[in-house]
């Protein structure tokens, strides 16, 4: 598989790294540089129940494939859709009575595919489909659903701090007309001016995590040395590891150790309680881990940012807004200062500190977050994603109450309450009268 001849894009030799694509015209913030459909793509094994197996989307009564059994969809629409790549599957299913694991299927596909097209120089072995599957999310972005074999894509190197950066469209099914059909891809985007030239270059790996454990991170994974600038510089550890300095005094590296090692600890605790869904203790056991790491942390530290955001996480599926929105608050200070300005996560953690201050009333802020949050996902996802379009409708929802708040605010609180209390919308209509 070759790059297409209408994308701005070519091959070329980048040394150490081996092949790289670069662009043959410049590229603002937001351009699309290339959009692929997958080679191969499968649905995680333990998602196979809930997750669409053609446009990857969540969904809570999917459409089972009748024959097989194994194979979920939104509806027929979908799996008529998915039906050349899922009948050589079906039929396999069928015969030894089980499915096997998603690498396996995802090699498989892979054969099918290069047997059709006869083309050698296109096929993935099982290490290659570890090494070079590209994690495919819901269609919210908020969980990896599943992996998919972009050849293309493969050929963009990474570097830390990237000038693109790749999304998944799950494409739509929903049309009458099924012309008006588009397929699942992957798109890649500029997150800013790329000079003609120049090398394009994605991030295999959260930049949340200091120089060497990134290093560790993609040589365990990817097996090659990353020497990006921002991992032999060193760039942003010191904030990432950052202590809390107060008036020229900073705490001891004994006691910075010490908290260290109980964040560690803590953390291993928070996620063994969310596995079980014990949220409360989750919960309990943030407030203690915040409670020692506030003291001792600058607000930039990674240990103190991934508490932040499990709280503020769980204490809003629990409905106690106005801590989490506090906790969102902090995180989204600490983020915006180490990510990417236009970093799809950034977008979306800002995103959610939104919803939650949206709920918890702030108002204010949470009008201020939900456009912060769009002006970066107008950029990573385009207009047309899901995300952007759930976005937009937030937004002009929060515009709108916005305005109202600064016109009356005694009114806004009023019908917010009847809305949360469930009154009859006719009190917030005689709170109107007696204030206006």
């Amino acid at each position: 598989m070759t790059v297409e001849k209408m994308d701005p894009v070519e091959v070329f030799a980048a040394g150490e790294k081996g092949r790289g694509l670069r662009v043959t015209k410049e590229m603002s913030a937001g351009d699309v540089v290339f959009a692929e459909a997958s080679f191969a793509a499968v649905v995680f094994d333990s998602l196979s129940l809930q997750v669409c197996h053609s446009c990857f989307r969540r969904q809570a009564n999917p459409h089972r494939c009748a024959q097989c059994k194994f194979a979920y969809y939104c509806d027929r629409t979908c799996q008529r859709a998915a039906w050349d790549e899922h009948k050589q599957e079906c039929s396999a299913i069928k015969k030894i009575g089980k499915a096997p694991n998603e690498n396996v299927r995802a090699s498989v596909f892979v054969l099918e595919l290069v047997m059709i097209s006869n083309d050698t120089s296109s096929c993935f072995s099982r290490p290659q489909i570890n090494c070079n599957g590209f994690t495919l999310s819901d269609q919210r972005g908020l969980q990896a659903v599943g992996v998919g074999l972009f050849p293309n894509l493969c050929l963009v190197n990474h570097d830390c701090w990237p000038n693109c950066t790749v999304i998944l469209n799950p494409g739509n099914q929903t049309a009458l007309d099924a012309s008006f059909h588009s397929k699942r891809r992957i798109e890649l985007r500029a997150l800013g001016k790329i000079s003609e030239g120049e090398e394009l270059t994605v991030s295999y790996v959260d930049f949340l995590n200091v120089s060497k454990d990134r290093q560790r991170l993609l040589k365990q994974q990817y097996y090659f040395d990353c020497k990006c600038e921002h991992c032999t510089s060193g760039i942003k550890d010191d904030l990432m590891t950052a202590v809390r300095d107060t008036d020229g005094h900073k705490p001891s590296a004994d006691v910075v150790k010490a908290v260290t090692d109980f964040s560690l600890q803590a953390l291993v605790k928070i996620e063994e309680a969310r596995t079980k869904g014990n949220f409360h203790e989750v919960v309990k056991i943030c407030r203690e881990s915040l409670e020692k790491q506030d003291p001792v942390f600058g607000g930039t530290n990674l240990h103190l940012l991934r508490v932040l955001s499990t709280a503020s996480e769980v204490l809003s599926f629990l409905q106690q807004f106005t801590e989490a929105a506090g906790y969102a608050q902090r995180m989204v200070d600490g983020y915006t200062k180490l990510y990417h300005p236009n970093n799809a996560q950034l977008g979306m953690a800002i995103m959610r500190a939104g919803v939650t201050h949206w709920h918890a009333g702030l108002i204010e802020a949470a009008h201020g977050l939900i456009c912060s949050a769009y002006a970066i996902l107008i950029i990573t996802h385009g207009a047309h994603h899901p995300i952007t379009k759930d976005l937009e409708v937030i937004r002009t929802q929060t515009e709108m109450e916005l305005c109202l708040f600064k016109q009356n605010e005694l009114v806004y609180r009023s019908m917010r309450e009847a809305v949360l209390s469930d009154k009859p919308m006719m009190h917030a209509g005689e709170q109107i009268k007696t204030t206006s």
